[in-house]
């Protein structure tokens, strides 16, 4: 069934054209007040016939909505989530609504909500439009690590796609909700406590127009030891091979290139496999079906904690049903390979690396974030002889995650 087209109406100037509009009335006076534009997300109703297609027996459908406001009180625009996440309350919408408005300050801000960021439509056709540098983002998200904390997503959007993230998320800790931020691909703005009750209004002054991190044409320590390193094992000089336990090299070379056994752990309700990383610096490779991945390490110094190189490529199939590739260097919950994957937010290891994996896809999030839920941008990003790579050093603080998050649309 169609939808209806939305009505440019200012509730605050308008209050009684609509019945039931007192939320939207108060939004729109705030927008007002404000001088700003406002994005809210709220439940909407919509009423329906028992002829339409997917009508609901009451008459109603209700949407997970984002409604906008113009800095003149007036609503421009409204975004009905598409993609529902245990959601009994709300239906999905007969088809996805992109939503992108503009504004007379920084040009154009698309909307989405929630889960909506784990998948193609919206939230990467949005991007499709050159002009859009700008992302609002509603949630009520639940964290949960190594993988996908709502500050680590968040972040990992902003970096990837190059623009500027504005999230919110419901302050709840006790439903393990909290993590709201101002993103850019070079830095972010957040807060993120799951002791206190009370939220946190964040402030930032971000750029009309991002820019990127560094590409590699022109980084300007490209050639540096690590990196020279990470070059020379990509274009197999030495050249290396792998075997059920060690990585065989022609020749000689100054790093760790021995290969531990793999082992398995649940992360994120996924079946990795891993190996563990234990020496002071070396080279790591772990394989799962069509995607290795590859780890080029060193650290000034050994902790008692366990670390772990870990691979999945396959379908995730619990709270939702969607195609991942991964990379993840994590720190293990204890000392048994059975506790890599378990949640954690302190750390001590401190690391420099490159790591990186032969990806289908180019929709790839960075996640990289330290110990005290302390987000940290990647130095280097980028395609190399057909692999993607993140390399870091001087990282602020213990690494709790660093991971390369692949999402491969079409195989959902």
């Amino acid at each position: 069934m169609p939808s209806p087209q939305l009505v440019k109406w200012n509730p605050c100037l308008e209050p009684h054209r609509f019945n039931d509009t007192e939320v939207l009335q108060r939004l729109s006076c705030m927008a007002i007040k404000g001088d700003m534009f406002l994005v809210a997300n709220l439940g909407t109703k919509q009423p329906c016939h028992s002829s339409d297609q997917g009508c609901p027996s009451d008459g109603r459908f209700q949407f997970n909505t984002n409604v906008v406001f113009s800095n003149n009180g007036t609503l421009v625009d409204r975004y009905r989530k598409y993609n529902l996440y245990f959601e009994a309350a709300f239906d999905t919408p007969p088809h996805v609504d992109h939503i992108i408005f503009d504004t007379p300050f920084a040009g154009k801000f698309g909307v989405f909500t929630c889960f909506d960021i784990l998948f193609f439509d919206p939230a990467i056709r949005l991007l499709r439009d050159s002009e859009v540098k700008h992302i609002v983002f509603t949630a009520a998200w639940m964290n949960q690590l190594p993988l996908l904390a709502a500050i680590q997503i968040q972040s990992a959007f902003a970096i990837a796609f190059g623009v500027n993230f504005l999230a919110a998320n419901i302050h709840h800790p006790f439903l393990g909700m909290t993590g709201s931020g101002i993103h850019t691909p070079l830095k972010s703005f957040w807060h993120h406590d799951m002791e206190n009750l009370t939220g946190h209004l964040i402030i930032a002054q971000v750029a009309k127009n991002p820019q990127g991190l560094i590409s590699i044409e022109n980084a300007p320590d490209k050639m540096d030891p690590s990196h020279r390193k990470f070059l020379e094992i990509l274009a197999g000089d030495p050249y290396c091979e792998k075997d059920s336990q060690e990585v065989h090299c022609d020749r000689a070379t100054t790093w760790n290139m021995n290969a531990p056994l793999t082992f398995h752990s649940e992360m994120m309700y996924d079946d990795f496999t891993l190996v563990p990383v234990e020496e002071k610096e070396g080279y790591l490779r772990v394989c799962s079906n069509g995607l290795c991945c590859h780890l080029l390490y060193q650290r000034p110094t050994l902790s008692k904690e366990l670390y772990a190189l870990g691979v999945f490529d396959d379908l995730h199939t619990v709270h939702g049903t969607y195609y991942v590739q991964v990379c993840a260097l994590v720190k293990c919950g204890g000392r048994g390979f059975d506790t890599c994957g378990q949640e954690i937010t302190e750390a001590t290891g401190v690391f420099e690396f490159h790591l990186w994996g032969n990806f289908s896809t180019s929709y790839i999030f960075p996640l990289l974030l330290t110990s005290g839920m302390t987000l940290e941008t990647p130095d280097q990003l980028g395609w190399e002889n057909d692999h993607y790579f993140l390399r870091k050093s001087r990282l602020s603080s213990g690494l709790v995650t660093a991971a390369l998050y692949g999402r491969l649309y079409e195989r959902d």
